[in-house]
């Protein structure tokens, strides 16, 4: 190697690295914070003097804090699940059948993705209210049931299948539903664990439609939950940061025990 291919390389790395703590850094000041008595908030240090667990106490006291991480993991999971299953029946219908439209339906997918969700929350909202499902987990999850995203990234995988493989099923008399079960799926799971992290990390994030939906504390989830610490006289620091890091720790563990399927599933959906 040369010295100029070596310089090169080690400047990469040291863009790398720089780019690495400035991701980090911030995951670090919320885990630390929370551990910091409140005079301690903004002392200098990296790490607090006296940590202690006060924030996370005043956390739990001030608010259900389980309840609301329990809400969101049924509201995230739910979502996750309605959103494959939906994407792969579509998928399947969209690669499988041959109908007059299905340029058009696919191309009308295609664009429903661009639509922001802010624009169509208010007629979400009016149905949700007359169905009852307001203040509800089932009302966060029935309106994102189906996304575009799950259905176009599924298609592109179910369209390279080999048609003769299908073909050679139903010759020997499986339908369409046990094709898809038995020939297809197992051949799929790259593409549906990616399909999933990314439609759970989605959910588990959402905000502004749990935030025109639900009412009581109770039925909340952690993205609403932290505004809880947030007054008109100042944010709350220490508990705010306690929240937080309890809000991000199922996330957390979900990259780091599936770190290279998560890697893989943004590169394989074209998401930077």
């Amino acid at each position: 190697m040369t010295n100029k291919a070596r310089a090169g390389r080690i400047a990469a790395h040291g863009v790398m690295i720089a780019l690495s703590f400035l991701a980090i850094f911030p995951v670090y000041w919320m885990i630390q914070t929370s551990f910091r008595a409140e005079n301690e908030i903004f002392s200098g240090g990296w790490f607090p003097t006296a940590p202690t667990l006060k924030n996370y106490a005043d956390v739990l006291a001030a608010m259900p804090m389980l309840r609301i991480l329990g809400n969101t993991a049924v509201m995230a999971g739910a979502t996750t699940l309605a959103q494959v299953a939906t994407g792969l029946l579509a998928a399947w219908a969209l690669v499988r059948w041959r109908f007059p439209g299905g340029a058009l339906a696919r191309s009308l997918i295609a664009l429903s993705w661009l639509v922001p969700f802010q624009v169509v929350m208010i007629p979400n909202y009016v149905l949700a209210s007359k169905l009852g499902l307001l203040d509800t987990v089932a009302g966060l999850v029935i309106p994102n049931a189906a996304a575009a995203f799950s259905v176009l990234v599924l298609y592109n995988a179910m369209r390279g299948f080999p048609r003769e493989v299908v073909e050679a099923a139903r010759m020997d008399g499986a339908g369409d539903f046990r094709i898809l079960a038995e020939v297809v799926l197992p051949n799929l799971r790259a593409p549906l664990a990616s399909v999933s992290i990314l439609c759970f990390i989605s959910a588990w994030n959402e905000y502004f439609w749990p935030l025109l939906l639900i009412r009581r504390m109770e039925n909340s989830v952690v993205q609403i939950g932290l505004q809880f610490f947030m007054t008109q006289e100042g944010n709350d620091w220490g508990p705010l940061m306690a929240a937080a890091t309890l809000a991000s720790l199922p996330i957390l563990a979900l990259y780091l025990v599936l770190q290279r399927q998560v890697v893989d599933s943004f590169m394989k959906s074209g998401i930077r």
